[in-house]
């Protein structure tokens, strides 16, 4: 449910999707959604939450496997990344945070900061052990963090692209990280 809510929510957006188009492609009659959410906005946080969860997962993945900032920011991104445009894809994309209840919204901002400060603190361990080249870590933060979380408005599941999704995007947003030499 989750993945056909995140994939309308990609497409239309907030206000321009409706439980029946989310009920539409999981083959419902959207009466049934409701057995698993109240409204929209539920539905909508649901997918703010699996996205922390799946962008958790791989920072612990890439931080547990690795001892360099650089190595852990490079397999930090190709996990989060494989983990849209796999099977567990697609994520939703966090771009209507204001549409939520005051409550979720708070909540899910939480998830954000803590996220993009955890990342940061990758680029940190980077420039301290050498590995990454001095850089203002809020915006190469930003930087790389939008790239990234834009993916799943313009892939649409073809598998040979998401192969090149993985072979090259990662490399291409770790580019600049590396020291001069």
């Amino acid at each position: 449910m989750l993945k056909a809510a995140a994939y309308c929510f990609n497409q239309k957006g907030y206000s321009g999707t409706s439980l029946k188009d989310v009920a539409d492609i999981l083959g419902l009659t959207d009466a049934a959604l409701y057995y698993y959410v109240r409204n929209k906005e539920e539905l909508v946080y649901q997918c703010y939450v699996r996205a922390a969860e799946v962008g958790r997962e791989a920072m612990d993945r890439a931080v547990a496997e690795s001892s360099t900032g650089f190595d852990q920011v490079q397999r930090y991104l190709r996990y989060h990344i494989e983990y849209m445009v796999d099977d567990r894809g697609p994520i939703a994309i966090m771009s209507e945070i204001p549409s939520l209840k005051a409550k979720h919204r708070d909540e899910v901002l939480g998830f954000s900061r803590s996220h993009s400060l955890r990342f940061e603190e990758l680029l940190k361990l980077g420039i301290a052990d050498g590995s990454i080249a001095t850089c203002d870590v809020r915006m190469t933060g930003n930087a790389i963090m939008g790239s990234v979380n834009w993916i799943p408005k313009w892939f649409h599941g073809d598998a040979d692209v998401a192969r090149r999704i993985l072979d090259e995007i990662p490399e291409i947003l770790v580019r600049g990280l590396r020291p001069a030499g």
